[in-house]
């Protein structure tokens, strides 16, 4: 099979919405976007052993290819419209490439995305993907609107994804339930793309959980020259998690991988944005403070807890 044939077989899919001119096929895609729009654009890129496991079923790792970037529209705000798949392959597996491509198109099938391009080629594994996203014009949720006053907020459960991760350094290990959910967490996350375009006239910034909370709302903080507190008592996460919270700290507040939105909102829609709750849970987890500086991560008397991790880098030796 060659590189034009793999793509005609696996890769190749309709227009959902007829605003692809020219998809796949041609040297470039050419798209009309909407009337009145902001369009968005970012890319994400995994590497098999630095992002995922070399035995993650291929179905899994197609969904998460696509869910990274998703969440990257859902932390503006925007509607995720098409994507471009740049694919190294160490080898041409069919098998691994129809679950692969099942596990990418169910999502994007499930938010209405098309792939209209991308690349393929042979090396070691990994996987890139461009996407691009529609705000009205003016609207979309930046991380430099944060305003003192603010609360501040997080979606879904922190920490699962790492502790997947971890499990196997830690004195006493999750059951098995327990390690299934963490897994389920970080092979297949879902990004909060409804979420998002709800909090557009509600929120003043936000940012999505790739790197863990800490660090990404403090890219929230630098941008917007405010401070915060969070209560680590309130950050959501499994039951098993919560009863070893302090044990637990740097995979609720450092883990990353948890493609949650981490937002700030004004106290008076915070009804408003309880009953949002509806599309998934949310939980408001501190305040935004005059002043610029770091978060400050604090127990229940006050007292700060100091972290092992500042978060995931990707330059520096995890863990």
């Amino acid at each position: 099979m060659n590189e034009f044939d793999l793509i005609r077989r696996y890769f190749t899919t309709p227009d959902p919405d007829g605003q692809v001119v020219l998809g796949i096929g041609d040297d470039a895609a050419i798209l009309r976007p909407s009337p009145g729009g902001d369009v968005h654009v970012s890319v994400d890129t995994l590497v098999s052993g630095r992002h995922f496991f070399a035995d993650v079923a291929p179905a899994a790792l197609g969904h998460k290819t696509l869910a990274v970037n998703l969440s990257d529209m859902a932390a503006m705000g925007a509607r995720p419209r098409w994507a471009l798949l740049a694919l190294t392959l160490p080898q041409v597996d069919e098998d691994w490439l129809s679950a692969f491509a099942s596990g990418l198109f169910a999502l994007a099938r499930a938010h209405d995305v098309a792939l209209i391009g991308g690349d393929t080629t042979r090396g070691p594994l990994t996987l890139s993907v461009t996407v691009m996203g529609e705000t009205p014009v003016g609207t979309a949720l930046c991380r430099h609107g944060a305003r003192a006053g603010d609360d501040v907020w997080v979606s879904g459960r922190l920490g699962l994804a790492a502790l997947a991760l971890r499990h196997r350094r830690l004195d006493e290990p999750p059951p098995a339930d327990v390690l299934a959910d963490c897994r389920t967490q970080l092979e297949w996350p879902q990004p909060r793309v409804a979420l998002g375009q709800a909090l557009l006239p509600l929120a003043h910034a936000c940012i999505d959980v790739s790197d863990g909370l800490m660090a990404d709302l403090g890219h929230i903080l630098t941008r917007s020259g405010v401070n915060a507190e969070i209560w680590f008592d309130t950050l959501p996460t499994h039951p098993w998690m919560a009863a070893r919270r302090l044990a637990l700290a740097d995979c609720l507040a450092a883990g990353g991988d948890d493609y949650e939105l981490c937002f700030t909102a004004p106290v008076a829609v915070r009804d408003d944005i309880a009953a949002l709750s509806a599309l998934c849970p949310v939980t408001r987890i501190g305040r935004v403070l005059p002043e610029p500086g770091p978060a400050r991560l604090l127990d229940a008397s006050g007292n700060d807890i100091h972290l092992g991790s500042s978060g995931f880098d990707h330059f520096q030796d995890q863990a």
